[in-house]
């Protein structure tokens, strides 16, 4: 078996839905030994997040984010469960939970309880606001996109505030969560010392918002809903061609002189209204109407060619079909199959990380049912 990154990390994994558990599939994905803990007979909420399902009938939001794992069923109210759950996390390297902040304390699995049993555990806990004064606060992504902003800066600026397509916040969070557990994990490598590692959705989100986030707190300015335009660069946005919408991406003089000669408008570059990017934003309205005025005359694909070949960031918009089918075609492999216990597979998408010498990992399917495993499992590894 090919060397991995995490080969013989132990992750007890009592998180739900998304954000915990695509930290813990990352760390699955780089060899680390995941056991999730599910609740007797209904399992991870994500399992009856249906429709859509695979051909195996099962909810593809929780196929998205358990591969690699195993599963054991244990109702944490009920003492001799507890006492097996706790046994797991004694021998575990990583812990990590997605409980209301004092949960974990209630039933004798909190950070300070076991790592004062288990000194080089790293235990990490994802909450919705943190354990201060939004302990209380339920953290749903969609709540979290409202309250931190995003939505303040997602949409049309005519209309009312949007939502990202996916669960961006979780996913963001997941990902800090992942680093947060590996930083720790190097400093038990040094050290021997375990600690905790504490992620809330909200400061995720805060950071996250990079320079929205800096226009605010350096800038004193209140970014608001642009639609499909950028605060700082022009042409940054979608224009319509003459069958639907392309997308601009011009980040530097060079990019635009080489739109406006692509485009047949090579004059255009040295008005001093679109020269540089300061003037380009200033004089968007009309910067816009040229190019509405030139692309209606093609398709979007077609500019999408001649663009691309002069070094100017295009593309057509895709949906998510055609997405995955870019990255085949350009040779990025985007989908891995995963086998089933019933010689069947799952369909799933890829770990990005690339890795020479200890590849991510693809080994079993997301968990069919709650309570794979059977306990004790003394001196798992």
């Amino acid at each position: 078996m090919p060397e991995t990154a995490l080969g013989p990390l132990r992750v007890l994994d009592f998180s739900r839905v998304l954000a915990g558990p695509f930290a813990t599939m990352l760390l699955a994905d780089l060899g680390a030994t995941v056991i999730k803990v599910e609740r007797p007979g209904t399992g991870d909420d994500t399992r009856s997040w249906g429709p859509p399902y695979d051909a195996a009938g099962q909810a593809t939001y929780f196929q998205s984010v358990n591969r690699n794992k195993t599963s054991v069923a244990l109702d944490l109210g009920v003492p001799d469960d507890l006492a097996q759950a706790r046994a797991l996390a004694l021998e575990a390297d990583v812990v990590v939970e997605n409980f209301r902040p004092g949960v974990m304390d209630r039933l004798g699995l909190g950070p300070e309880v076991l790592l004062a049993a288990n000194p080089g555990l790293v235990h990490c806990s994802v909450t919705g606001f943190g354990s201060g004064g939004g302990a209380a606060l339920p953290g749903y992504d969609l709540l979290i996109q409202a309250v931190g902003g995003l939505m303040s800066i997602t949409g049309d600026p005519a209309g009312e505030p949007q939502k990202v397509g996916v669960a961006l916040v979780d996913v963001l969070a997941g990902l800090f969560a992942s680093v947060g557990i590996l930083a720790a994990l190097r400093h038990r490598d040094r050290t021997g010392q375990g600690q905790r590692v504490e992620i809330d959705l909200l400061s995720s989100l805060l950071a996250a918002l990079v320079n929205q986030g800096s226009a605010y707190t350096s800038g004193g300015t209140v970014p608001a809903r642009m639609g499909n335009r950028h605060p700082s660069i022009a042409p940054y946005e979608l224009v319509p061609c003459a069958d639907h919408e392309l997308a601009l991406a011009v980040g530097n003089d060079r990019q635009f002189a080489a739109l406006c000669e692509v485009i047949g408008l090579p004059e255009v570059a040295g008005d001093t209204r679109f020269a540089t990017n300061p003037a380009r934003v200033e004089h968007r309205a009309e910067l816009r109407a040229l190019l509405e005025d030139h692309l209606g005359r093609r398709p979007a694909a077609e500019w999408a060619a001649d663009l691309s070949a002069a070094g100017v960031p295009a593309g057509e918009v895709n949906d998510v079909a055609g997405a995955f089918a870019l990255a085949e075609r350009l040779g990025l492999n985007p989908t891995v199959d995963l086998p089933r216990p019933d010689g069947t597979s799952v369909r799933l998408t890829r770990n990005p990380i690339g890795l020479s010498a200890t590849p991510p990992r693809y080994e079993t399917a997301p968990p069919d049912d709650p309570g794979q495993l059977t306990l004790p499992l003394p001196g798992w590894s």
